[in-house]
């Protein structure tokens, strides 16, 4: 055998291993379970939290029911994972998860060593610091010496170590794997400082017991991107993901929402008509019904129903939308056009 023919055998051999690794079909996987399997947290109000009777809520978890909405026309058909941040990339390399809709940063070491792909990010964050009123402090600058409760396998502390580190300052970290876990060391005073995303802070301090006496540092001191996770290999699922996020910003956008999404199918907008399937054939290049984004919008709504119910100002979280308001109302959020 000839070293040009060997050398065509492997490189065939090498494209149809791509080729296999490409195609893997996790849609079908989905529609062959009859269910979205959806890791999500052990517990964070807001964004993925079970009431007493199991039943799940939050930001993360209606992008789940959306996704699931998208493929089957229905937003019930999920079943949820709870996962600490130790275990959730496992979780999701090893198939036991088909997304990972977990309040999860992305970045570059993340992004290309774990075998995943970042698809969106569904909400901007950023890390912050919460302490008891009673101490006395204002800024995390006056942190130094301080004792600090978080997560183990975070971003959460790299950047506490980064930050102490380029201020000079002394900490002890006092770290665990589950969330519950640092709420309970900081409410019973193991520490001085609780850390996580300025938006889990909000969140879990709804579980302390005088949540009215902690204050959250006005310091923001890292870049949280937080969106959902997919194995590699598999771009139509991975465009499934992104597409469920992106119909849901331009279903805002054009005012189409799940009280009206009815009425709007009969719109000439010509916008409008292609997200809602009655004009165009998006749906069939990414393995869908032509209606996938009108489901995702009638069984779960637009990305402000499900942030303005979930986690803003109304809620007991009590969050502006600041950096995920809409990029044409001074926020982060753009949705590209389906056309």
């Amino acid at each position: 055998m000839t070293r040009k023919i060997l050398s065509a055998i492997v490189g065939t051999a090498v494209l149809g291993l791509a080729a296999g690794t490409a195609s893997a079909a996790t849609l079908d996987d989905v529609k062959g379970k009859g269910s979205l399997q959806c890791g999500v947290s052990q517990g964070l109000p807001g964004f993925s939290n079970p009431d007493q009777d199991g039943n799940w809520s939050g930001l993360d978890v209606d992008f789940c029911r959306a996704v699931a909405a998208a493929v089957f026309g229905d937003s019930s058909k999920v079943k949820y994972t709870p996962l600490s941040a130790k275990e959730r990339f496992t979780a999701l390399q090893s198939g036991d998860v088909d997304v990972l809709s977990r309040n999860t940063t992305w970045t570059m070491s993340r992004d290309t060593a774990l075998g995943l792909n970042f698809s969106v990010v569904n909400y901007y964050d950023g890390q912050g610091f919460m302490v008891r009123k009673d101490m006395g402090i204002n800024s995390a600058l006056e942190l130094s010496g301080a004792s600090i409760c978080t997560n183990t396998g975070t971003t959460t502390e790299l950047n506490v170590a980064d930050y102490f580190r380029a201020n000079k300052m002394d900490y002890e970290l006092v770290a665990f794997e589950k969330a519950d876990e640092v709420v309970a060391a900081y409410d019973a005073g193991r520490c001085d400082v609780y850390t996580t995303d300025q938006s889990g802070l909000y969140a879990q301090r709804l579980k302390l017991k005088d949540p009215g006496a902690h204050v959250v540092l006005p310091e923001i001191i890292s870049k949280e991107p937080l969106g959902p996770v997919v194995r590699q290999g598999d771009d139509q699922w991975l465009n499934i993901i992104k597409w469920t996020h992106f119909a849901m910003l331009n279903a805002e956008e054009l005012g189409v929402t799940s009280a009206n999404v009815d009425e709007m199918k009969n719109s000439d907008n010509p916008s409008v008509k292609r997200l809602l399937g009655t004009e165009g054939e998006f749906g069939g290049a990414i393995g869908l019904s032509n209606d996938w984004a009108y489901n995702i919008i009638k069984e779960v709504g637009n990305y402000a129903e499900t942030f303005d119910k979930n986690v803003g100002p109304d809620t007991q979280l009590g969050i502006a939308r600041g950096a995920n308001a809409q990029w044409n109302d001074g926020g982060l959020q753009y949705g590209p056009p389906i056309r």
